[in-house]
């Protein structure tokens, strides 16, 4: 089950922590995975590890919120089977401290950043009648997260993307979901922690939030990630899958 070879997937922001997780992932299941980040040693580096345990990767430099380098990417690397919108940014602030600049800079990457790649890869998709458009989401699309105005913001647009794209191409053949993780322990959490006045307190709440008492690991977002590529999850499509240990439960 869930077997992904011959298949080809882009996984956008995979150069660390979910994204990587979700490259890593799918490479094992038997994808050529096409590892997408701005950040070209850090995308290397995840080529580089599942090139070491046998998977077939490649790297592509890329900014998700310029559409013109999103239609680039498209023409050189052809049809794909599974893209991965992971790419995306973060704000702390309530609305006294989020600026429009602040709310444009994340829409830009979480909301602008899937819509481009989107109409970048999926009229391929929709011609071979066969694909799966997975946009990694956030608890923060489903439920209000107190002082990430832009950032619930964004990721509330990112459901509702997801949402309309199913709705617009029923019956193509061609998925689209979403992952709605609460919080998951990345590098950009730890390094985020880290600014706190008490980085232990803050990460006993963190942690608090959800009803299991701690943060997900990447690989258990990936492994959805997984489910939702594969052949398995065929009538699966228009959903957000949430990946948040409970933490909407009481909501």
């Amino acid at each position: 089950m869930f077997k992904l070879v011959s298949k080809i997937a882009l996984v956008t922001g995979a150069g660390s922590g979910i994204g990587q997780a979700i490259a890593q992932t799918l490479a094992a299941a038997g994808a050529r995975v096409i590892v997408a980040d701005l950040n070209a040693a850090a995308g290397e580096g995840t080529v580089a590890a599942i090139r070491a345990t046998g998977g077939a990767a490649e790297f592509a430099a890329l900014d998700v919120a310029d559409p013109a380098a999103a239609e680039a990417l498209a023409a050189r690397v052809g049809p794909i089977d599974i893209l991965v919108n992971n790419a995306g940014i973060g704000h702390v602030g309530n609305l006294l401290q989020t600026s429009a600049a602040d709310l444009d800079k994340l829409h830009a990457v979480n909301v602008r950043g899937p819509f481009n790649l989107c109409k970048a890869f999926v009229p391929a998709m929709l011609e071979r009648g066969s694909g799966s458009v997975i946009n990694l989401a956030s608890i923060g699309g489903v439920v209000g997260v107190r002082d990430r105005l832009a950032y619930t913001v964004t990721k509330h647009a990112v459901v509702g993307l997801t949402k309309v794209l199913a709705l617009d191409h029923s019956h193509t053949g061609v998925r689209f979901n979403a992952i709605c993780p609460g919080r998951v322990e990345t590098p950009f959490v730890k390094n985020r922690i880290a600014e706190y006045p008490d980085p232990a307190k803050a990460y006993r709440e963190m942690s608090a939030t959800q009803l299991t008492g701690r943060m997900a690991r990447p690989e258990e977002i990936a492994a959805s990630a997984l489910y939702l590529a594969s052949d398995e999850a065929a009538m699966v499509t228009g959903s957000c899958l949430l990946i948040d240990g409970g933490w909407s439960a009481g909501k």
